[in-house]
């Protein structure tokens, strides 16, 4: 764990302090999951079920938010089962799918979603010709049902092709109203007017949240780190953690703390259920 300044260590300190009316929200990929080639093999962290469940003791809730699908994230990270194990402490666990679009609960077990967003389907139909025209033919494209993911991660070239598509794909997505997330070799197409701020803000509002911690490894997680830092203006104890990799950067100025990858997020939610367990002993 490194904090980022003098300030990331007194903003755990009030963190800990405030640890029971906290919401811990975290992201998946990178952050629970290490990132892998094939992203329907990207299976949380071996260790992550029994640090939820005890994080999940000192703290007011736990919410993973993520960009893939809910069931998709409920399945790979067999958190129905830490759900019960939660629920059976007292104390929730919330997924948040497709940045917010789609909503689970340890208390409502089925997935809440909306219908996918217009244009999405002719989006689809039309996204081949557009990736054989940037020669990114053999790109993966994902249906997620509410949006479409284009991962250039297998192809020899993922980086490059990444930059060629960017663009291409953007344009496209204005064309149909839809908006453009871009990732680590993934560039995602979705309906406007949800991300992953919107999913903290939710929460705090539902829960009287009086603090929020938010782990996350990519440019998907910015709009929660500017959500956080927003009811850090407030005056709430708040923590930013980024989850580092050698891929990609751009949380790292807006973080107080940075660890390495989900073997480094997971020491940090043992340590943080350690400390706050020992303020109340």
């Amino acid at each position: 764990m490194e904090f980022t300044s003098r300030d990331g260590e007194r903003r755990y300190a009030e963190l800990v302090r405030a640890a029971p009316r906290c919401i811990v929200g975290l992201d998946f990929d990178g952050t629970l999951s290490p990132i892998v080639d094939d992203p329907e093999a990207a299976h949380i962290h071996p260790d992550a079920s029994d640090v939820l469940v005890d994080l999940a003791t000192q703290v007011a809730a736990v919410a993973v938010i993520t960009g893939r699908p809910a069931r998709q994230v409920l399945d790979l990270g067999g958190l129905e089962e830490v759900g019960v194990a939660i629920a059976d402490a007292g104390k929730e666990l919330y997924v948040f799918g497709q940045y917010g679009n789609e909503r689970w609960s340890s208390t409502n077990r089925r997935v809440i979603s909306p219908r996918p967003p217009h244009g999405l389907a002719t989006f689809l139909l039309e996204l081949p010709r557009t990736l054989r025209n940037a020669g990114a033919g053999a790109a993966w494209i994902e249906d997620k049902g509410l949006a479409v993911a284009v991962h250039t991660r297998r192809l020899d070239d993922a980086d490059e092709a990444f930059q060629r598509l960017l663009p291409l794909l953007r344009d496209q997505a204005r064309r149909h109203d839809l908006v453009v997330e871009p990732g680590r070799n993934v560039i995602e197409i979705r309906s406007p007017g949800m991300h992953k701020g919107l999913a903290v803000d939710t929460l705090v509002a539902e829960l009287d949240a009086e603090a929020f911690l938010f782990a996350g490894d990519d440019l998907g997680d910015v709009e929660a780190f500017e959500a956080v830092a927003a009811l850090r203006e407030r005056g709430l104890p708040t923590l930013l953690v980024c989850s580092a990799s050698s891929e990609e950067s751009a949380l790292v100025p807006l973080s107080d703390v940075v660890v390495k990858g989900p073997e480094g997020v997971l020491d940090l939610m043992r340590q943080l259920t350690q400390d706050a367990r020992e303020l109340r002993a």
